[in-house]
């Protein structure tokens, strides 16, 4: 083999390997996408118990606007998955312990809230673990979910995730909070669209990572929607009664 050739062939493999690397770091983000995740991974999904409907939030613990989502939820009996930053939590872990004491389901949501597949495996790890440690200090219990920064998953944080014993769970309807001028009648009905029995509903109860007046609008979503779920028959709760994860 000639050295041209020889040094094409070379440069090839490495291609193909950063190639591969690539994938194997970023390709999990797929699933960030609604259609593919709810066609090819329901589970991923938070598809489930077809009279269920799983009921999570994201982004908090937040002394602001946490305690309002808690007491509508204890207004209306209903319990939920409450996916937590990390970051958050240590600034106010009694809060933390107040979800947990309420009967809701605590999960790890990071320790920031980065984008995954732009960050070194080592990080990652790092982020997940950190959280975890965190939540299991401040609510007497190691969380069993996951949930990644905006839903995108990657290769390492799979792997870190299995090594925690974290399953993750993504959604199938979201309120969208965040989008400009979004009141609570918009947020339900951006929800409205995809509810439906088994499926999995993402609102914020935090708006640490959303522009102002955004958990707000949730807020008045959630009690819209728990409304509907109560005329169609649907049960509410969280991702655990969801026929998801082993108990």
């Amino acid at each position: 083999m000639s050295g041209r050739r020889a040094g094409a062939t070379a440069a090839t493999a490495a291609l193909c390997a950063a190639a591969a690397l690539a994938v194997a770091q970023a390709g999990p983000g797929l699933t960030g996408l609604r259609p593919v995740r709810r066609l090819l991974f329901p589970r991923l999904t938070g598809q489930g118990d077809p009279g269920h409907v799983a009921l999570t939030f994201d982004d908090g613990p937040d002394p602001e606007s946490t305690p309002l989502f808690l007491r509508a939820l204890a207004d209306c009996q209903v319990r939920a998955t409450f996916f937590v930053l990390g970051s958050m939590v240590e600034r106010a872990p009694e809060l933390a312990a107040e979800l947990a004491a309420a009967g809701h389901e605590v999960g790890v949501h990071g320790f920031e809230h980065r984008y995954l597949p732009a960050r070194f495996p080592a990080a990652v790890r790092s982020d997940l673990r950190r959280a975890t440690d965190v939540i299991a200090a401040a609510t007497g219990a190691r969380p069993r979910l996951f949930r990644p920064p905006y839903g995108v998953l990657s290769g390492p944080a799979l792997l870190a995730a299995r090594e925690l014993d974290l399953t993750p769970v993504l959604w199938g309807a979201w309120g969208r909070e965040w989008t400009p001028g979004s009141t609570p009648e918009s947020v339900f009905a951006t929800l409205a669209g995809g509810l439906d029995g088994g499926v999995t509903v993402l609102l914020h109860d935090s708006g640490c990572t959303s522009p102002p007046g955004s958990w707000q609008a949730g807020l008045g979503a959630l009690r819209l929607l728990l409304a509907e779920c109560a005329a169609r028959g649907l049960r509410v709760g969280p991702v655990g009664e969801h026929g998801l994860i082993a108990r």
